[in-house]
Formats: structure tokens, sequence, C-alpha cells
């Protein structure tokens, strides 16, 4: 067997993330996208010691999971949500035993509670992130996602089963817009070019939708390279920073951006966002600049077209701000399930101190309040507060400082006096807090906490923690420290957040093992 040749299989075994497998020779072939019962030729692409990788060249037979038709019309050239043809009941089932076949080798009694469905298994997206390109090379401007098994082809979307309807018009529109006027799309990899992305944001709580629009200020137009308004107005002269306003003001008009703005504002009005999705509206359209190599979204500067720049959402009687670039879960109902859950263990843990049996759902009957809890990690701040009825006093740390703006406005805004935010890194912001913690949440980014922080926070030492996580590899890792360092799982489950794709959230509550134990 070499890099190259094609092989039929059976896909046999499945894994995190959505990867298969089955044994020829003696060697684990491994297959992406791959559902257990497959039946396909597979072409290797990579061959190392004792295992080799591979795609799917064609189905032979399908999994005998799949037993539904896909609602999505680009399913089979997406890849975005591979479950789509398997019922709901069965997808659940493969992410608990993904996630328990992760967890049980590091865990071997392994207290589980199972898994969480989501309320909504289609449109429950609240923002997705749409890129600019085209669908062959040298083809006509596309506005969508990548298409499967490429990092350049873009995929035109027109249907997307996961996000509202009226998020398919404004891509339509969008496509068209910049078609007709001739804007070109930026090669990320000769670094030339104009459109990046689309990001599309909406509220469940009143149906607002924030459009930003993403490019570089590389244009091949008389305009010069500028420096972001961020940067330059808190280091330069007045003169200079109003140099760099009144040149984005010059591509904002070159860019025809007023016209396209006034295009949305018609779509709206026409109807085809309320006949498409209920109570949709335009609440605000933005203009982002970005020239960094990487192909995150970013901003080196972003103004306000038209409308606000932000959402209100709900989520569990509290509301919460949300900024066009602070980090929201993306299932809004489906949050509520997940922070429902996470409260429950962190209630049950004072209930049980007493004796007593707290309802999860009323912050207000635990019988024993909590005292100084730390959130880290913490996003908009939207776990943190709903910590704040059964704690003295709670504090915040995130990176992005926006985000912890947006925090600190959403706790004044649900009138919550004992919650503070700070910006920075978990690992140099610890330092900084006054008090020290009476109990831990970690909701850390999908690679999970550094080496160096996760010492630190374990340093504390306190009775008990919560460890939310959006990548089960990275929570087994991480377990692996918790474990050695003196704590034990004492309650686990997971939450599916992405409904049709292989993704779900994992919450452990975590306690210190005292000597006599």
């Amino acid at each position: 067997m070499k890099k190259g040749d094609v092989i039929e299989g059976v896909i046999e075994s499945y894994s995190f993330p959505n990867k298969g497998s089955f044994l020829r020779d003696d060697r684990k072939i491994i297959v992406k996208n791959a559902l257990p019962g497959t039946e396909a030729k597979i072409r290797i692409t990579k061959k190392k010691s004792g295992y080799a990788e591979g795609i799917i060249e064609k189905v032979i037979k399908t999994s005998p999971l799949e037993t539904k038709k896909p609602v999505c019309p680009h399913f089979y050239e997406c890849g975005g949500c591979t479950y789509q043809t398997v019922a709901y009941t069965n997808q659940l089932r493969l992410k608990e035993t993904m996630v328990k076949d992760l967890l049980t080798p590091v865990v071997p009694d392994l207290p589980w509670e199972g898994i969480e469905a989501s309320p909504d298994q289609f449109q429950y997206r609240n923002k997705m992130e749409f890129t600019f390109g085209d669908a062959e090379k040298d083809g006509p401007l596309t506005l969508g996602l990548h298409r499967l098994g490429s990092s350049y082809d873009i995929l035109e979307i027109r249907g997307c089963a996961i996000v509202r309807p009226s998020w398919n018009e404004i891509l339509k529109y969008t496509q068209k817009f910049f078609r007709d006027h001739k804007v070109n799309f930026y090669h990320r990899m000769q670094h030339f070019g104009i459109l990046r992305h689309l990001v599309v944001r909406q509220s469940f709580a009143d149906g607002g939708i924030l459009v930003n629009l993403v490019t570089t200020t590389k244009h091949a137009l008389t305009v010069p390279e500028t420096k972001a308004a961020t940067e330059g107005a808190a280091g330069s002269k007045p003169e200079e920073a109003g140099e760099q306003e009144g040149l984005r003001n010059q591509i904002i008009e070159e860019l025809h951006l007023p016209e396209y703005v006034a295009g949305l504002v018609s779509l709206e009005a026409s109807g085809k966002f309320d006949s498409l999705s209920g109570h949709s509206h335009l609440s605000g359209v933005l203009y982002t600049e970005n020239d960094s190599l990487s192909d995150a979204v970013k901003s080196d500067s972003t103004t306000l077209l038209y409308g606000q720049d932000y959402l209100m959402e709900e989520v569990l009687g509290l509301e919460f701000k949300v900024s066009p670039f602070s980090f929201f879960q993306t299932n809004t109902r489906g949050c509520e399930v997940l922070y429902s859950k996470v409260r429950e263990y962190v209630l049950s843990v004072y209930s049980e101190a007493v004796g007593g049996a707290a309802d999860p759902d009323r912050a207000d009957t635990a019988p024993v309040r909590a005292g100084v809890i730390y959130d880290l990690y913490s996003g908009t701040g939207t776990i943190a507060q709903l910590m704040a009825p059964i704690a003295k006093k709670v504090y915040g740390i995130e990176i992005v400082e926006e985000a912890v703006e947006a925090a600190r406005e959403n706790a004044k805004l649900n009138r919550l006096k004992n919650c503070e935010f700070i910006a920075g890194d978990v690992l140099k912001k610890l330092d900084e807090i006054g008090e020290k913690p009476d109990f831990i949440i970690l909701d850390p980014p999908r690679d999970g906490c550094t080496p160096k922080a996760l010492d630190k926070i374990i340093d504390y030492g306190v009775p008990y923690m919560v460890y939310i996580s959006c990548k089960p590899t990275s929570l087994a890792r991480d377990l692996v420290t918790l474990q050695a360092r003196g704590y034990r799982v004492l309650r686990a489950c997971a939450i599916d957040e992405f409904p049709n794709t292989q993704h779900c959230e994992t919450i452990c509550l975590l306690g210190r093992v005292t000597p006599s134990e």
C-alpha cells in the first residue's frame, strides 16, 4: 500500500472528530467524514508507521445509519453538516459514544449522565462567517462556504438549513451586488483583492440581524494603504487621524457601500425577511477593514454604516448586548440547555452541603450562597451573570476587550452589582484579583487551557470546579492533569449545541479529593 492507491473497505470503528476507520493488512486506515458501516473506495493520502489516512473516492454502500434525505440542497458539496442523513436520536448516540470513548480511558469510573438534545435541529445558528472567493479558478465572484475537501473553492450558498431563511436572501443579494459592481475578492495566497468575509448575526429574542462586510484596504483604487483607525487614533496626531477618516470615507464611497446598505434596507422593506422567517429585521450594517494575513475574521477598524452595532439577546431571563466581535454561543436556545446544566452542577454542590435540594431553575432557592466564583474565559459574561444570584462575588476574565466591555454593560443592564470583568490573558490577570475563589468555572477555547494557566488554576485548591469544553480531546488531556493534581470527576454529560454536525459540548463537575478519600 502506498500514497495514491485506491482500496475498498467498510468502516468498522468511529471516533472524534467524525473519523471512521478499518483494518487492512494490520494497518489502521483512517477516513474522515465516514460513518460506521459505510462501504467505499478509499484513496490513500498519507501513509505512516502503523496507520494510513485516506479520503472517500466513491461510496459503494451508505451507512445503515443514513436513513433520511438531507434537508439542505448543499449537503453533498458543503460537508459542514455531515449528519443530516442520520436520524437525530442516532446523531445523539454517535456523539455520546465519541465523547465517552475519549473520556473513559482517562476517567475509568466516569459518572456519565448522558447527552442533552438541542431544542432546534435546523435554523439554530445565530452567527455564521461566509467567505468571498470563486467556485473554480478565475470563475465569477462567489459568496458562501468552503467546498468539501477544498481550502480555496467557495460553494455558493442559497439555502443553508441551519440558518434563518432571511440570511440566504442577504447572501444572494450581496453576491449579485458586488458581481454587478465588479469588486473582486481577496486572494489570500497572493495577498491582493478586496472582499474577504460577510458575517451575519441574528438575535433570537427580537429577530434583529447584524450584517458585517469585511474587506482589505489594499484596493486597486487610488487610495493608499491605511492603518487601523483604532490604532492610528490612539498614537497619531489629530490631523493624521482625520486623514485616516477621510481615506476610509473615500473607500466606503468607492466600494458603493451606501448603495449596498440601501439595497439591504429595500430587501427588508420588500417583505422577504418577514415572509421567510417570521420576525427578522435589519438592525445594523457594519464595514470592517482587515489587512491581516490570517484568514480569520479580525478588525483593524470597524465603521457603522446603518442602524446599531450590536444585538440584544435573552438567555434564561437575562438580557445580553452582543457586539460584532464578542463571543456568544452560536445556538441561542441550545446554550440555555448548556447553562442550565452548568447552574445545576454549581447548585448541587451547595445544596448537598446542607442536605438540601436546590431548584436549578431558581437560583434564589439555593440553601447556601456560594462565595467568590471565578468565570475564566468568560466571553460576554453570560455564565458569570447567571451565577451572580447565588454568589457573593463573580469575577470574569476574558482576553477580548470588546467582549469584556459588553459583559460590563450587560451586568449593568441586568442590575447585577456583584460581577466584575477583567480584560486580559487568564494566566496574567489571575494575580490581579485580591479575593481568592471558592469555586471556578472554566470555559476555555477549543484547545483547552495552556499548561501554565491550568497549573495556576489548580494551585488555588478550590473544592469544586466546572469545566466546559467544546473539544472533548482537549478536555481529556486536561483531565489527566486535573486528576493527577487531586481532582476527580463527580458528574459529566454532553450537550448537543451543533445538530447535524459531529461537534458537541461536554461539562464536567470536579471535586478536590481530601486526604481521607
